[in-house]
């Protein structure tokens, strides 16, 4: 059997890397890289530090605009696809890069798994909502992480091509974290174990308006203990158009982690402070208390067993951050660990959907 993964953003290289290894050797496993994310600490350095095969191709796509963005990689995913044949399309999470190669595998009837089906945050603002929601329904199997994605997709008539296979970022989540603690990967130069915050912010509704982002790094800039924001590219751009200091009073801005060197930080970190749906969940695999810039989010657990809490007013954030550490947990909602190996014995067994 050919599988073909199709990937573009550093979240999804790091699920890449469990489903690689677990299809090694059982299957034909090709990967087509579209090149969202381009610079090597978004992407190069991922695939060589996660132990991931080289892409058979990279589409190259680069930033843009979503319209521009997606088309590209419709267009240049779909000649991938006539040229390759794959057996299954696996899509990865709720990029503009999954969205993309749902549309350009069912057009020309090639059946589409997506991995990490059913969340929902259920904020229409968030174009990664509109991205899962469309792949969802396009999809011929639907890869659930959680009870709860189940539940979504059930809901919205889909539960018949829907499984339930656990979340494959706590398989790698587990590998990395067991590596560093052997490894004994310390935490970044001039910090304290237990002394910092690491924090990252991204998403638009954060960055693109310079009030709400002056006001957001204020309040990391007035914290009792240094953090460590991890700028990307995106957010270093913008801060400088408009005219805002990201390295102000406790903050200290610095380049994206590799992924190691990411869960090293968060291990010996105070807490975290971010809007990536991604770092909620590995703080909280890591028993990290996290605060979460938004109104929402998909990973409900985290903030019902009390690890996450949700602030989206800037003026209640330091309150919120340095909140009294959670009750300890030993619940597993997000899996055991084996997620990966459960998706690859679910794609070789599947049959072929019917008109693919």
């Amino acid at each position: 059997m050919r599988i073909l993964s199709v990937v573009g953003a550093r979240p999804q290289f790091v699920k890449l890397a469990p489903i690689a290894h677990a299809l090694a050797g059982r299957a034909e496993h090709l990967i087509v890289h579209t090149g969202q994310h381009y610079d090597e600490l978004m992407s190069d350095v991922f695939f060589r530090d996660l132990d991931i095969p080289a892409p058979d191709l990279n589409l190259e796509v680069g930033s843009g605009r979503h319209g521009a963005q997606t088309g590209a990689m419709l267009a240049g995913l779909e000649t991938a696809f006539i040229d390759l044949q794959p057996d299954w399309v696996l899509v990865y999470g709720d990029t503009n890069s999954t969205v993309a190669a749902a549309l350009a595998a069912v057009k020309i009837h090639l059946p589409v798994a997506h991995l990490e089906a059913g969340l929902r945050s259920f904020n229409r603002r968030m174009p990664e909502e509109h991205n899962r929601v469309l792949t969802d329904h396009a999809a011929d199997l639907l890869l659930a992480p959680t009870d709860v994605a189940m539940q979504h997709l059930a809901h919205e008539g889909l539960g018949e091509r829907s499984v339930l296979v656990g979340d494959v970022m706590t398989d790698v989540l587990y590998s990395v974290r067991d590596r560093v603690a052997i490894e004994g990967t310390d935490v970044p130069e001039g910090l304290k174990h237990g002394g910092y915050y690491v924090a990252t912010i991204h998403r638009p509704d954060n960055t693109d308006d310079p009030t709400r982002l002056t006001a957001i790094i204020s309040v990391l800039a007035s914290l009792d203990a240094p953090v460590l924001l991890l700028a990307h590219p995106r957010l270093r751009s913008l801060a400088d158009s408009a005219g805002i200091e990201l390295s102000a009073g406790a903050v200290r801005a610095v380049e994206p982690l590799t992924y190691p060197q990411l869960v090293a930080a968060v291990r010996h970190s105070r807490g975290v402070v971010t809007d990536s749906g991604g770092l909620q969940k590995e703080a909280f695999l890591l028993r990290i208390p996290t605060t979460t810039i938004r109104r929402e989010t998909e990973w409900v657990e985290t903030v019902e067993l009390g690890w996450n809490a949700l602030s989206w007013n800037p003026a209640t954030l330091a309150d919120t951050v340095r909140r009294p550490a959670p009750a300890p947990t030993d619940a597993t909602p997000y899996g055991d660990g084996h997620a990966a190996e459960r998706v690859a014995d679910t794609l070789l067994a599947a049959p072929r959907p019917v008109g693919a």
